[in-house]
């Protein structure tokens, strides 16, 4: 089983999602330790990825323990990332340079569906 991924310290208003991911954090821990499942924008590098990659607005979340056995994992497309917790969905979508950023790194990126 992959490493966990940090559970948010809190549950107030600084948490964020990963726009491509949806891993679930503070900003603080985003800061930290960067998206466990997109080692590839180095938020923990670069504090302005943060507020590029991820984002306040998301809706719902699901806490994953063993994502390569849980339906709702499968069914969230987050099967094969690390355990933590998760939005259900976020509504906006990745910069275009991190689009590209996401194709050279060879990883798959789902924009959010359009309302």
């Amino acid at each position: 089983m992959a490493n966990a991924a940090q559970i948010p310290t809190s549950f107030g208003h600084e948490l964020r999602a990963c726009l491509r991911c949806r891993l679930v954090k503070t900003y603080d821990q985003f800061r930290e330790s960067g998206c466990e499942n997109c080692s590839f924008f180095k938020m923990d590098e670069d504090a302005e990825r943060i507020a590029d990659c991820t984002t306040p607005n998301f809706t719902g979340i699901i806490s994953v323990m063993d994502p390569s056995r849980s339906w709702s994992a499968r069914w969230l497309r987050i099967a094969r990332f690390a355990p933590g917790c998760y939005t259900l969905a976020v509504s906006e979508a990745l910069p275009e340079d991190m689009q590209n950023l996401c194709e050279e790194e060879r990883m798959p990126y789902v924009p959010p569906k359009r309302q």
